[in-house]
């Protein structure tokens, strides 16, 4: 799993608008790679090199690039990413959350229950289907999901939903102040949601491209 940054030019600005996002979210890319999607600037391989160091010294770690020709760049670059779209292995994070011994059953089926909260720091991964945690998830853990993702508490920290590709997962939530929402590698950041969902019931899912979040009355 990977995000995806596309910067826009003048470099500067794009990268203070980075920082502010950064600060809203933080830790947001502490455990995952990155690709650059440069179709939307012209630089050359230097100037590129010196973006994935400013990048480099904000923690974020580059994965890959996209939207750009090899030419000159390839061998002093990160590789280059022919098939628009980052393909990685998922590997589980640090601090991955074994829910005792209901996991080994649960490993067989579509779901996997959380009977409580889960703390900051930690992370639940279930690449075989949905979660479902019946507590609140705390500010820097994380819910990671080959499936949909269900939340009857207060979400704090980051979802991420579909991991594996799927496209038609949802993300529920009883009260959404989430610092990320991803679904199959689309993700909105705390910064991104619209001020009348802050602590409210919503869902989240993908219209095409696009990262849908909506209210449950």
């Amino acid at each position: 799993m990977a995000f995806v940054l596309a910067p826009q030019q003048p470099i500067p600005d794009w990268l203070a608008d980075l920082d502010a996002s950064i600060e809203c979210s933080k830790g947001i890319y502490s455990h995952h790679p990155v690709a650059l999607d440069m179709s939307a600037v012209n630089l050359n391989p230097g100037e590129i090199a010196h973006l994935i160091e400013n990048l480099s010294e904000r923690g974020i770690r580059v994965l890959g690039i996209e939207g750009v020709t090899p030419d000159g760049a390839e061998g002093t670059l990160p590789p280059i990413l022919r098939a628009g779209r980052v393909e990685q292995p998922f590997q589980l994070p640090n601090q991955t959350v074994v829910v005792n011994s209901v996991a080994e059953k649960q490993q067989k089926l579509a779901s996997l229950l959380v009977e409580g909260r889960v703390r900051s720091g930690q992370s639940v991964v279930h690449i075989d289907g949905d979660v479902t945690v019946l507590g609140s998830v705390g500010s820097g853990a994380e819910i990671i999901a080959g499936g949909s993702i269900h939340i009857y508490g207060t979400l704090r920290g980051r979802a991420l939903a579909g991991i594996t590709g799927d496209n038609r997962a949802r993300i529920f939530c009883h009260r959404a102040e989430a610092e990320l929402l991803s679904i199959d590698s689309h993700y909105k950041m705390a910064a991104d949601f619209a001020p009348d969902l802050q602590s409210q019931p919503i869902q989240a899912w993908l219209e095409g491209e696009t990262l849908k979040i909506s209210a449950i009355n």
